[in-house]
């Protein structure tokens, strides 16, 4: 069997290609975590969010327990939603989500967005005024107490790491200025329409794992704008898949690779599963690297975002004002 490369994150090695489980349907997401797991994934990324994690811990349970693959040979992300962003919130979440996927611990907990969002709305996950605009929580906590308790997290022995999630350089900055325990980790979308080249090389600098969600551009996604251009049927990423016999899909996974990434592509398609994984084989020259990151300049900087969550651009701590 191949073996999957990792890349450091905190004090954890973390493969390189994990299966995402974000807009996976409840019904059919518990099939492709137990399908992933029995070939060869050994990391999986989960939130709360999801609304999906209590069967993804069926799965869990059901391959765990069946004895071929173990916990302990499996890196799993969650994260802690908006509506959780208070630091009296942060512990009962963790445990939460510990207790759906039935689980001990968690290689890596994330806070999700910057926004902390209403925690007790009748609007649920997504509280949002009458205009459609986010509702924040009215204590507004600062990064620094909310941080303080995911150190506890780590602490207590129930997170290894703990890391950020679409946040911007400055919000880093303040976490790093001001912590304990460094973020092991950065997960954002990133994909040749948006390479996110800027934020990488912050991350190379500050020795943050880089995690690309959405690394074919979101080609089934719920959020999709109507003019949006498949990356999967762009010249050049066909072009490149060609010239090494794969798939345009396998492309951009790789692409996430060769730049030190790590990637993880969502799919609940059993033949799609296996395909994303399948990224050992070849690797991308720096020139393809290069010309796959230079798809972008279509588009005005820095790029084309399809997770831009744009109901939350009124919050203080929106990430990418400069975009709305």
């Amino acid at each position: 069997t191949m073996v999957m490369p990792t890349i450091q994150c905190g004090v954890s090695d973390m493969p390189v290609v994990g299966l995402g489980t974000w807009q996976s349907d409840p019904g059919v997401v518990g099939t492709a975590v137990e399908h992933a797991l029995n070939n060869n994934y050994k990391h999986i990324d989960c939130a709360m969010v999801y609304c999906n994690e209590e069967e993804v811990g069926a799965a869990f349970n059901k391959v765990f327990s069946a004895g071929k693959v173990k916990r302990e040979e499996v890196f799993v992300t969650s994260k802690l939603w908006c509506t959780n962003q208070r630091p009296d919130k942060v512990g009962p979440a963790c445990a939460k989500t510990l207790s759906d996927l039935q689980l001990d611990y968690l290689d890596l907990y994330l806070i999700h967005w910057p926004m902390h969002l209403h925690p007790e709305h009748e609007k649920g996950l997504f509280p949002l005024d009458d205009e459609g605009k986010a509702i924040p929580d009215p204590s507004n906590p600062s990064f620094a107490a909310v941080w303080a308790e995911m150190e506890k997290l780590v602490d207590e022995g129930k997170c290894k790491n703990i890391g950020l999630s679409n946040f911007n350089i400055e919000q880093i900055e303040s976490i790093l200025t001001d912590c304990r325990i460094k973020p092991a980790c950065l997960q954002v979308e990133s994909h040749p329409q948006l390479p996110n080249l800027g934020l990488l090389e912050y991350c190379k600098k500050n020795g943050i794992a880089f995690v690309a969600y959405s690394p074919l551009a979101n080609p089934g996604s719920k959020f999709r704008r109507p003019e949006q251009k498949s990356l999967l049927d762009n010249d050049v990423v066909k072009g490149i898949a060609e010239a090494h016999s794969v798939t345009p899909g396998q492309v951009l996974i790789r692409y996430q690779v060769d730049k030190g990434n790590a990637v993880i592509p969502k799919s609940v398609t059993p033949s799609r599963i296996v395909e994303n994984l399948a990224v050992t084989g070849f690797s991308l020259t720096a020139e393809e690297v290069d010309k796959l990151s230079d798809i972008s300049k279509d588009f005005p900087a820095p790029g084309y975002r399809t997770c831009g969550v744009k109901h939350f651009g009124g919050h203080v701590n929106y990430p990418f004002k400069s975009e709305l």
